[in-house]
């Protein structure tokens, strides 16, 4: 692949996620404010959001969603009970049979959620996807591109868990609920710019969450750019040296926490099964993947070395290594890029924040940094990016 070439595809892929973006929340601002307001009332009444994803591209987002919202990255939120049904348990729709409960929320991504979403409303449950399913509420990406749209989808149900708590903080404005202030100013200043202190009426706080979104999704097309741009080498270098390890029989092995291990769920699933039909498949490994492995180190060795003994068992010279973290600090992280580099292996990072350790000490060969302390706007941005170095990969 060209250096020209290269960033040509970066231009393109930018101006097409630009407008998407825009595009999108302009047209659903409006309901995603009342798809929060409803979302607030199940949960004030003991419901829980059930996410539905069998492939390996949606499984990866039926977790991303259900940790976001078990696990508040922003301190001070609460937790909310969610559950991700993936492929592992069986046919998605004998799960939602067994699992969902008339109270609750499902969420359904790719088509194998179809017959499980109309159990759930079968059942009462509110319903949500993102193409034609039958569902409650359906929002649909404007894009052709599987990369975008999942770019979308992320920013669409990390927006739903930032806003919801909106309506808790005004539960005279929840079916069933008491009128009781339990305002979190500090984290409400944060979260919920246009919020004023004094009580509102529904459609004065369905507002100000429709120009709440509209500002979410601004900031991350911002992040997205400044992403992309400013990180152009780092990633026509990084896609240029792993499909040269690829094509000499390397695998690339992935890895994160949390969300981050998501998102390392997505490309491996993106490298093992292409979103595109024009592109191979490849050898990847996803270091997030066995429960078993992951709680046996954690508990007889300590979490820092999850990833790192993991490296040991598979890494080899020729591989290639992609570190997931928002921070650029976990030990974990930071562990595996050590014992990696050791091993002889290709190293890249994608991380938030300043970079943190890995930026600055140069933990990796390739350091992707995206500027910004904002946790799901940085795991927003940083999916364009590593669809990007998959794309790339296929060019190289």
């Amino acid at each position: 692949m060209s250096h020209l070439l290269g960033s040509d595809v970066l231009d393109r892929a930018l101006a097409e996620r630009t407008h998407a973006n825009v595009a999108f929340f302009e047209a659903e601002s409006e309901l995603l404010a009342r798809l929060c307001h409803r979302m607030a009332e199940r949960f004030a009444r003991g419901g829980r959001l059930i996410a539905l994803g069998r492939s390996p591209a949606a499984r990866s987002d039926a977790r991303h969603v259900a940790v976001e919202f078990v696990h508040p990255v922003i301190v001070g939120k609460r937790a909310l009970p969610a559950l991700a049904l993936a492929g592992e348990g069986g046919p998605l729709d004998e799960q939602a049979a067994l699992a969902v409960e008339p109270g609750d929320i499902a969420i359904g991504f790719g088509s194998e959620a179809e017959a499980a979403l109309r159990v759930a409303r079968e059942r009462g449950c509110l319903t949500l996807a993102f193409a034609p399913a039958g569902a409650e509420w359906e929002f649909e990406p404007p894009s052709q591109d599987a990369s975008i749209r999942q770019e979308l989808v992320e920013t669409l149900y990390h927006v739903l868990w930032e806003l919801v708590h909106v309506f808790f903080d005004h539960r005279g404005l929840l079916e069933g609920r008491d009128a009781r202030r339990t305002h979190d100013t500090g984290a409400s200043s944060f979260l919920y710019p246009f919020l004023a202190e004094g009580e509102k009426d529904l459609e004065a706080v369905v507002e100000d969450v429709r120009r709440s979104i509209l500002a979410k999704a601004e900031e991350v097309g911002q992040l997205r750019t400044q992403t992309l741009e400013e990180n152009r080498e780092e990633l026509l270098g990084a896609a240029a040296g792993v499909r040269a390890d690829l094509e000499a029989g390397g695998r690339l092995l992935a890895l994160g926490n949390g969300g981050s291990a998501t998102d390392a769920m997505d490309v491996v699933a993106d490298f093992r099964c292409p979103p595109d039909p024009r592109w191979q498949p490849r050898r990847a490994l996803d270091l997030t993947e066995d429960p078993a492995i992951l709680t046996a180190i954690a508990n007889d060795i300590g979490t820092e070395a999850i990833f790192s003994r993991q490296v040991i068992a598979h890494g080899r010279g020729g591989d290639a290594l992609l570190a997931i973290s928002t921070s650029g600090n976990s030990a974990n992280v930071v562990a595996a890029l050590a014992e990696a580099r050791s091993r002889g292996l290709r190293t890249i990072a994608l991380v938030g924040y300043d970079g943190g350790r890995v930026a600055a000490e140069r933990l990796a060969d390739h350091v992707v940094v995206t500027r910004s302390e904002h946790i799901p706007r940085i795991q927003e941005a940083q999916a364009s990016a590593y669809h990007l170095l998959r794309e790339l990969v296929e060019l190289a």
